[in-house]
């Protein structure tokens, strides 16, 4: 009976000598998991909702081109007795050009400027040869093309505004016509529509433009930018606000127009409230010790289980003591469209 005491007791000194080290190394890992878990930092950007005007339009490139112009040729062989113009005249519908020793007179058949001068007074010119330019730089119209998937949103009499890319200059016009047959690039569809424009001193035909057609308006209305918004699985758009408590709070908005940048707020926001959007998340090694505590556990008692998970749902889980409550996850972000209207 001694015997068996003194084995027992040799056998519970030798668990005691093992489990100690493994005491030890367990709250090593502990200590080290709890000052590690002090690192993961999330910081987060805030944007504000406002009161504002905001409008989407579609946008397409093309040329300007003279609507009037006209090369006044001899209609006979001859010789020019008096020129009536110079380059840079301005002349009216009728206004004497010039004179041939015929006694034909050549007449500016528009309103317009004389561009070019070829002869002088004197020059024997032969039939055909070219006498005189004039064009009208006034009256002016740029085609553009329409591709398949805008022509639905495009007719004639629309509003629309002409920009000159190279002076940034911009005049009103409107959508006078429409061509309905289609020429093909790759395997898309394109139309051609046209908007005549008036305009003034510097603007020359071949000069590119933007013409630009309002589509959508919103004003004096709430807009917040694109890039706060989150949309959950049914594609509900929400924010994330804090309550009373101070706590970050997920809250489902409704959207209207929307330009790409910004985006109207039709319920669910006011004029100057903040919406939080995690901007950057940091993390330390004590990622490497996650496959140790169970992976996805680790992750959030060290910070990254966050309010929303990953954008996609409405859960909410602790956070880090340095994390403090907020969206977590990278969720999906708005475009160019305009959200759940």
């Amino acid at each position: 009976m001694k015997q068996s005491g003194k084995a027992r007791g040799r056998r519970l000194r030798k668990m005691i000598l093992l489990l100690i080290p493994a005491l030890l190394i367990a709250g090593g890992l502990w200590y080290a998991y709890s000052a590690l878990r002090l690192e993961y930092t999330v910081t987060y950007d805030t944007y504000a909702a406002t009161t504002g005007s905001i409008s989407n339009a579609l946008s397409f490139s093309g040329n300007l081109s003279l609507v009037d112009s006209a090369a006044y040729t001899a209609s006979a062989s001859g010789t020019v007795r008096t020129l009536y113009v110079a380059p840079g005249d301005e002349v009216r519908e009728g206004d004497r050009l010039l004179r041939l020793a015929s006694g034909e007179t050549v007449s500016a058949g528009f309103d317009g400027r004389v561009n070019t001068v070829s002869v002088e007074e004197g020059d024997a010119v032969s039939q055909g040869d070219s006498l005189v330019q004039i064009a009208d730089f006034d009256h002016m119209k740029v085609s553009f093309r329409v591709d398949e998937y805008d022509i639905g949103q495009v007719r004639v009499g629309q509003a629309c505004t002409v920009t000159v890319t190279a002076l940034e200059r911009q005049f009103a016009s409107s959508v006078a016509a429409i061509d309905y047959i289609s020429s093909s690039s790759g395997n898309v569809a394109y139309y051609t529509a046209t908007a005549y424009v008036d305009v003034d001193g510097g603007v020359l035909p071949g000069m590119q433009v933007t013409v630009t057609i309002p589509q959508q308006e919103a004003v004096d209305v709430v807009i917040l930018k694109v890039d706060a918004l989150s949309f959950d699985n049914a594609n509900q758009a929400y924010v994330w606000m804090k309550d009373d408590a101070g706590e970050l709070t997920q809250v489902f908005v409704n959207t209207g127009v929307s330009n790409g940048n910004y985006i109207e707020i039709t319920d669910g926001l006011a004029d100057g409230d903040e919406v939080y959007v995690e901007a950057e998340t940091t993390e330390t090694a004590a990622s490497l010790l996650s496959g140790l505590f169970g992976g996805r556990q680790f992750n959030q008692a060290a910070g990254g289980g966050m309010p929303g998970g990953d954008r996609g749902g409405a859960s909410r889980e602790s956070t880090g003591e340095r994390g403090g409550n907020a969206p977590g996850g990278s969720g999906s972000r708005p475009g160019a469209g305009g959200g759940n209207g």
